[in-house]
């Protein structure tokens, strides 16, 4: 079972006047920085079994994604893909304000990495970025496919139920869901820990995301997956992604070995959750990125 320790210390930022973000510092502050969040629906404690690896050398800065983890619940009109952008530019300069200036490596997955990606600083506050399976595509290419898996999963987030008597409960569900029939062990529990909240008006458990939530924005989500420009940003991107032969079950991966001006990989056997399948090769790829960018 993982444990994910307290922080050295925590920052509320407000990104908004109704929507704060709580920072939280973990690892050597003495080491390079890196600042880390996670997916849709998610949260970054649950990623504990792929940053835990990184806290001996690393000053880690950690944070949940609007309206997800840790953050209190803000209004929905508000959770938006543009709102989730115009954080990142603010949780960056946070992060100096609070903690001290010095070089930064962000370090995201999924919708949090289209977020960053489509965020107005383009990099500006960072020496370095490592994608995980970031939700893009080019245009025109399988948009089809891209937007049914889009539209399905949306309409299946409407659908998951919002309460849970027991966390065991929950984790029973999960056990069985394609999304984590391949996670590391203790991830699963990880994830009832992580994204459930107790229910402020009873008894049992809520999903701290409402389904709400994250089915706006993947309904959304999809008209900008072909907007973001990885050859446009201010910095060395890695992006690790998903292994491009497997049937996806989140959205598809696509192979970026192509785009000349990208360093890509992908893990064998890995799905869209690969951080939290494989989080010692998903490590294993980001030094040796961070090694040649001369970054450790």
């Amino acid at each position: 079972m993982w444990q994910v320790p307290e922080p050295l210390s925590t920052v509320d930022v407000a990104v908004d006047e109704d929507t704060a973000i709580v920072l939280r510092r973990h690892g050597n502050p003495d080491g390079p920085r890196l600042v880390l969040s996670h997916g849709l629906g998610l949260a970054v404690d649950l990623y504990y079994p792929f940053w835990s690896r990184l806290t001996a050398q690393f000053d880690l800065i950690v944070y949940d994604l609007r309206n997800h983890g840790q953050n209190p619940l803000g209004p929905l009109a508000a959770h938006t893909l543009p709102a989730l952008a115009r954080d990142h530019d603010l949780v960056l300069e946070a992060v100096d304000r609070h903690f001290g200036a010095k070089p930064k490596v962000g370090v995201y997955h999924s919708v949090g990495a289209l977020a960053v990606l489509l965020a107005p600083g383009a990099g500006a506050g960072l020496t370095a970025l490592v994608l995980f399976d970031p939700p893009i595509r080019k245009a025109n290419v399988d948009r089809d496919a891209y937007d049914d898996a889009g539209a399905q999963l949306a309409e299946a987030a409407r659908r998951r139920r919002a309460w849970y008597a027991t966390m065991e409960e929950f984790t029973e569900r999960a056990r069985s869901a394609p999304n984590f029939e391949r996670a590391a062990p203790g991830v699963v529990e990880l994830l009832a820990e992580t994204t459930l909240r107790e229910d402020p008006e009873g008894e049992g458990y809520v999903l701290r995301c409402p389904s709400s939530y994250e089915a706006q924005i993947l309904e959304y989500g999809r008209v900008f997956a072909s907007v973001a420009n990885l050859s446009s940003y201010r910095c060395p991107i890695k992006v690790i992604g998903a292994d491009p032969t497997l049937p996806f079950s989140y959205l598809p991966t696509f192979d970026l070995h192509e785009m000349v001006e990208v360093d890509y990989d992908f893990l064998p056997e890995a799905t869209h959750f690969l951080q939290l399948e494989q989080p010692e090769e998903c490590v294993a790829l980001m030094l040796a990125f961070l090694d040649q960018q001369g970054l450790l």
